[in-house]
C-alpha cells in the first residue's frame, strides 16, 4: 500500500504528465524520425539515422520545447479549461502554477542548452521557437484566423527543424507538409467550435464567435477541398509507394467528416470530429513507413523524390 505522501506525489506526476500531454510527445518524436528515414534522408539508411546523435539531440530538444509549450498554454488557458475541460482541469490543478512555470523555464533552458551541441543555428532556431510558442499562448491565440494559422504553423515547425538539418528541399516534402498543415489547421478550427462556451466566457475572439458557426464550417469545408491539391500531387505526380492507400482511405474519411460537420451542433459531436482528425493524423505518421519499407534494411534511395 502506498502512503498518503506517495499517493499525492504519484497524483502530481500524473497531473504534470497531463499538463505536458505526455501521450502526444512520443508520437511527434516518432513522426520526426520516420520523416527523416523515409522522406528527408532515405539514402542514409534507417540504422544510420537512428544512431545519428545530432538528430537525437534535435528530436529531444523538440520534445522538450513542445512539452514546455503545453505548459505555458495550460497556464494561460487555466480559466477557459475549467469550463471546456473541467475533469482534465481539476487534474492539472494538482500541480501549482508556480511549479508549472519552474518546469517550463527548466525545460526551455535545457532544450536550448543541448541544441547548442548541434550548432549555433540550432540554438537560434529553438530560441525563436520557444518565443513564438509563448507569444502565441499569451497574445495571438485569442484572435480569429491568425491564431489558427499560427497554431498549425507551430505544430509543423519541429519537422522544419529536421528538414534544415538534412538540407533536402525536395518538392515532394512541400506537398507532405502542406497536407499535414491543412489537417492541423482544420483541427484547430474544430477545437474552436468545440470550445465555444469557454472561449465566450474568457473573451477569446475565435472564428465561430466573431463570424458565426456557419462561416466557420464553410471555411473548414474549403480547407477540406484544398487537401485534394497536395494529395493529387503526392499520388499522381510523385511516388509515395504504398502510402497512396492512406491517402485514398483518408479521402473517404474526409468525405464522411464533411457530412458530419454540417450535421454537428453540439460539443460531443465536435469532439467526435476532433478525434477523427487526430486518428487521421496519427495514422499518417505510421503510414509513412509505406513509402518505401526497403529503406529499413538497406537504405535504398528514393530516386522518385529527386
Amino acid at each position: 500500500m502506498l502512503s498518503r505522501k506517495n499517493k499525492l506525489l504519484l497524483l502530481k506526476i500524473v497531473s504534470l504528465f497531463s499538463v505536458v500531454r505526455g501521450y502526444n510527445i512520443p508520437i511527434i518524436a516518432l513522426a520526426q524520425y520516420l520523416s527523416a528515414i523515409f522522406i528527408l534522408a532515405p539514402q542514409k539508411g534507417a540504422l544510420n539515422i537512428l544512431l545519428d546523435f545530432n538528430l537525437f539531440i534535435l528530436v529531444l530538444a523538440s520534445s522538450l520545447t513542445i512539452a514546455s509549450g503545453y505548459i505555458i498554454n495550460n497556464f494561460y488557458d487555466s480559466k477557459k479549461d475549467l469550463i471546456n475541460r473541467p475533469n482534465k482541469s481539476m487534474l492539472d490543478r494538482l500541480v501549482r502554477q508556480e511549479t508549472k512555470l519552474q518546469v517550463y523555464f527548466g525545460l526551455n533552458f535545457f532544450a536550448t542548452l543541448i541544441s547548442f551541441i548541434v550548432s549555433f543555428r540550432a540554438l537560434v532556431f529553438f530560441s525563436v521557437y520557444i518565443f513564438l510558442i509563448w507569444f502565441y499562448s499569451h497574445k495571438i491565440k485569442k484572435y480569429p484566423i491568425i491564431g489558427n494559422l499560427m497554431a498549425a504553423f507551430l505544430a509543423v515547425l519541429p519537422f522544419f527543424c529536421i528538414l534544415l538539418y538534412y538540407k533536402n528541399f525536395y518538392e515532394v516534402i512541400f506537398f507532405h507538409a502542406s497536407f499535414l498543415y491543412l489537417l492541423l489547421l482544420i483541427r484547430e478550427m474544430i477545437k474552436d467550435l468545440e470550445n465555444i462556451k469557454g472561449d465566450l466566457a474568457t473573451n477569446y475572439q475565435t472564428i465561430p464567435i466573431v463570424y458565426g458557426e456557419t462561416t466557420s464550417k464553410k471555411i473548414i469545408s474549403l480547407l477540406l477541398l484544398l487537401t485534394i491539391i497536395p494529395v493529387y500531387f503526392l499520388i499522381d505526380i510523385f511516388d509515395v509507394g504504398y502510402m497512396d492507400i492512406y491517402f485514398y482511405a483518408g479521402f473517404i474519411i474526409m468525405i464522411f467528416f464533411a457530412l458530419r460537420l454540417w450535421k454537428s451542433d453540439s460539443k460531443p459531436q465536435f469532439i467526435l470530429l476532433h478525434n477523427i482528425l487526430k486518428f487521421l493524423i496519427v495514422a499518417g505518421v505510421f503510414c509513412i513507413v509505406l513509402i518505401n519499407p526497403t529503406v529499413l534494411w538497406h537504405g535504398k534511395k528514393l530516386l522518385s523524390l529527386l
